[in-house]
């Protein structure tokens, strides 16, 4: 991908109107504590939900379960050869969060793979808002699978097989929990493995041969770290376990290009330096840049941005979470509540109880 540099000068709200083709409610900008007070609350709420859906709930050959009674048969290929890609977008405070550009992704990953979304993409839309809805479960972590089916493409034409779609919904899950947020975790530029080449594995398709990322948690774990990030084996950063990698020099960010996912978090993180007027260059990334930066943080649907203030075993931004991370930290809350980004879930007569375990939708 060619260098791309997008640079923004201070903006009011309204010329940040005319700007973006989405708008960015900057003025409800929030604190770290708030979020996690309300998150709190809302957890404290689940917690006393009796519905049978409440700790989660799956969509398998057209029935609604409970998360723990959901199965999938031994000879689907997704589960024999991870022949399957998938999507995993959000709920927060009852709002779907940029739920088409997931869908859009997952179209895209589908494509790619001469796989083909078993449902009209409205219909699976209604069923996620739906699912939630029954749940009660207002912060949720939402995914869609899509598998080649019990038929492999030996001996077939891909597209003449049917492919199956699975999708559940559990309470919001967390790769860096809110106490280490605060202060910001460790991680370290793994030297054991190196990530998967693109000629290999087509990193913008969401997948599950997480061979190398799991490779790269061992080692992280091995030398007393907690997020490694992976290489492609010419001195460039990729990605790491889940997560984009967002780096922070001279008040401009830089995250690759290359080997990564094209994730709709970071997507949300450009959104946000674009209405801050902070510059953001994607481009490649040499490893070198990661050890004389400002500032690092980490971007995914399962905890947003997250701050790292320790590569491999030395302080970044002397051990504290920097200014620029803290700006982007709280315009991605912030959007969570913008109409532009997100949309509200009708919860109101939506949860059945036993009843409804097996549901047609």
């Amino acid at each position: 991908m060619a260098e791309e540099t997008i640079q923004l000068q201070s903006l009011s709200l309204i010329n940040i109107k005319n700007h973006l083709s989405t708008t960015l409610l900057l003025p409800i900008m929030t604190s770290m504590n708030d979020v996690f007070a309300g998150y709190a609350s809302r957890q404290a709420t689940l917690a006393a939900n009796n519905s049978p859906f409440a700790q989660g709930i799956a969509w398998v050959e057209g029935n609604l379960v409970p998360i723990a009674e959901a199965r999938i048969p031994l000879l689907d290929q997704g589960f024999l050869h991870s022949d399957l890609t998938y999507d995993v977008p959000a709920v927060w405070d009852g709002r779907f969060f940029r739920l088409d550009d997931h869908l859009s992704r997952l179209e895209s990953s589908c494509q790619k793979l001469h796989l083909k979304l078993p449902l009209p993409r409205e219909q699976v839309k209604q069923i996620l808002v739906d699912m939630v809805a029954k749940s009660g479960i207002q912060d949720a972590f939402v995914e869609l699978i899509v598998t080649r089916g019990l038929q492999g493409v030996r001996g077939a034409r891909a597209k003449d097989l049917t492919n199956t779609l699975y999708l559940f919904v559990v309470p919001y899950l967390w790769v860096m929990e809110s106490k280490e947020q605060h202060v910001g975790g460790s991680a370290i530029i793994t030297r054991t493995v190196r990530r998967v080449p693109p000629g290999s594995m087509d990193p913008t398709v969401k997948n599950l041969q997480w061979g190398d990322l799991t490779r790269g948690l061992i080692e992280a774990a091995d030398r007393g770290a907690s997020y490694p990030f992976l290489t492609d084996g010419d001195g460039n950063l990729t990605e790491g376990s889940g997560y984009n990698i967002v780096l922070v020099k001279d008040g401009t960010l830089y995250t690759p290009d290359r080997g990564v996912l094209e994730g709709v978090t970071r997507k949300s993180v450009i959104d946000v330096a674009q209405a801050n007027g902070i510059p953001v260059r994607v481009e490649v990334v040499p490893v070198s840049l990661a050890y004389c930066c400002d500032e690092i943080f980490m971007c995914t649907t399962a905890g947003g941005v997250m701050p790292i203030t320790s590569l491999d075993g030395k302080p970044v931004n002397g051990g504290n979470v920097g200014p620029i991370t803290k700006t982007i930290w709280d315009g991605y809350w912030a959007m969570h509540y913008d109409p532009a980004y997100s949309f509200a879930i009708d919860y109101r007569n939506a949860q059945g109880g036993a009843s409804g375990r097996l549901a047609k939708l």
